[in-house]
């Protein structure tokens, strides 16, 4: 092999980019022949379990050693049921369930559909434990517990191995505690390194422990995109110290990074510079990003020239980046093997049986998890109005997810969905939806996520309570959020937390609102 051929073919291995369709693109087909390290699939990939399966079975033809990842958490954030929503409640739901035999099942279930349609490596679970006012993390977490977010991220991982998929757990070393979006700009996590330890590193620690059949507890583990002054001067995914740290844990798999493309790292247009430091500071894998709407081609094109001319320029060591490909070889090979013994079936007869089990745990699961709070909630014999107070765009749930309404709609179609607007439309809107000699209004249900004491959302919600008492709040935000609705005007309204704005997590919420008190949530042990 010539000396150039083994630069490239080095590059590419560390190399972990996204693309735009469900079919195989001619530069990635040229990239895996060349030793690509892997695929990052995003909802653009994944519209149907069928496509999905086609294009990761292409995807390993060309290249059987090719690692085919996705972002599926389960809740909020899923790829594989991107347009119709996750059948999985999410990790803050099962954290309030605090069922671990629920949370391995659940992995597991997730697991053997990751696996039937050939994933290989799931970017989950969560382990960063969570505060309430974090805009990022939220319902994506377990709870702000240590302890609790330990014992579910062990069980959620163990249960992706069993279903037949590889697990990494992020965001390392906690995203937990910040109150800024990555995807914007650089949280800061100002805390010693005796309190990351306690608190922070505690459920990665946790879940580095051997799975049951000897193999490593995570396989691998993604940075994240944030600045620890205990650490380092540079962002967690740049910062040598953060890999040196996870090494020390006993961590011998790959690190990936969180996506390059974020502001907290890059300026969204060139990654190239963005990931030489990675590799730097010991990074094995490099997320590019989605692709969406860019030229992804090119993308790669301008990571991996950077990086061939920082290993000519002597700034990173040829030998450092094939031992990165080998830490990716052994993934694979580990994966494969676990699949194997599991007898985990694959194709999609297999992956339409387990997204029908998927669908009856989550909703089962669900169930038992959304809850109300706060007063007696309304009789809802009509449709109501919606109006949705979430004014933050969720960048890693894909934007604003309108499951809730959606739920609401079909069981009440004569529902009348209120976009988020902006000031001046939403004051008109309160003033339509003020009862003044209305004898009976259309109920109200509004959609809530962080309506926190000096927020815009928290100010929308107070004048909707002063106007309508007696309203529905559907909560999607984190459960612990239940205090934000003790001191509103006219005293707290019927709440629904719903732990989540995915589909499993609205359908309950709907559930309960059709209901009301009389249909207490129901034991997921039932049939």
């Amino acid at each position: 092999m010539a000396a150039d051929d083994a630069v490239t073919r080095a590059v590419l291995g560390v190399l972990l980019p996204g693309f735009t369709g469900t079919s195989v693109p001619g530069w990635l087909r040229d990239a895996a022949r060349q030793g690509l390290a892997g695929v990052v699939l995003f909802g653009q990939n994944t519209p149907d379990l069928a496509t999905t399966t086609d294009l990761t079975t292409a995807l390993h033809e060309l290249a059987p050693g090719l690692l085919v990842a996705v972002d599926e958490e389960g809740g909020d954030v899923s790829r594989l049921e991107a347009r119709r929503g996750s059948s999985l409640p999410g990790s803050a739901a099962l954290g309030l369930l605090d069922d671990e035999r629920a949370t391995h099942e659940a992995g597991e279930a997730l697991g053997r559909l990751l696996a039937a349609v050939g994933v290989d490596l799931d970017l989950a679970p969560v382990l960063d434990v969570n505060r309430p006012e974090n805009p990022v993390i939220g319902v994506r977490a377990f709870g702000s517990s240590p302890w609790l977010v330990a014992r579910h991220g062990v069980a959620f991982a163990r249960g992706l191995h069993r279903g037949g998929v590889a697990a990494c757990a992020k965001h390392f070393p906690g995203h937990g505690s910040t109150t800024t979006d990555s995807h914007l700009e650089l949280p800061v996590v100002d805390a010693s390194l005796d309190e990351l330890r306690r608190r922070d590193l505690a459920p990665f620690v946790a879940a580095l422990a051997p799975d049951a059949d000897g193999g490593p507890g995570l396989d691998a583990l993604m940075t994240a995109h944030v600045l620890v002054p205990a650490l380092g001067p540079a962002p967690a995914s740049l910062e040598p110290a953060v890999v040196a740290l996870a090494r020390e844990l006993g961590f011998a798999g790959p690190v990936i990074t969180d996506a390059l493309d974020m502001r907290a790292v890059s300026d969204g247009a060139d990654v190239g510079e963005a990931a030489v430091r990675a590799v730097e500071a010991g990074a094995d894998l490099l997320c590019l990003g989605t692709t969406q709407g860019r030229d992804d081609g090119a993308l790669l094109r301008g990571a991996a020239q950077a990086l061939e001319a920082a290993v000519h320029g002597g700034r990173v060591p040829l030998e450092r980046l094939t031992r990165s490909a080998a830490r990716t070889a052994a993934l694979v090979e580990r994966v494969r093997t676990r699949r194997a013994r599991a007898g985990v079936e694959t194709g999609p007869a297999a992956a339409q049986r387990a997204q029908h089990e998927l669908a009856d745990l989550g909703a089962a699961l669900a169930r038992s998890a959304v809850r109300p709070a706060g007063a007696a909630l309304p009789a809802l014999d009509g449709g109501p109005d919606v109006v949705d107070l979430r004014l933050r765009l969720d960048h890693a749930a894909g934007r604003t997810a309108q499951h809730v309404q959606r739920a609401l709609t079909e069981r009440w179609p004569s529902a009348v969905v209120h976009p988020a607007l902006d000031d001046d439309a939403f004051a008109g809107l309160l003033a339509t939806l003020a009862p003044q000699d209305v004898p009976a209004p259309r109920p109200l249900v509004v959609v809530t996520r962080e309506p926190a004491p000096g927020t815009a959302e928290r100010d929308r919600l107070e004048r909707l309570c002063a106007a309508r008492p007696g309203l529905a709040v559907v909560h999607t935000g984190v459960p612990a959020g239940e205090r934000w609705f003790a001191d509103l005007p006219g005293g707290p309204p019927a709440v629904v937390l719903a732990c989540g704005t995915g589909r499993a997590n609205a359908e309950a919420a709907v559930r309960l609102l059709a209901a009301g008190w009389d249909d207490p949530p129901t034991d997921r042990s039932a049939p």
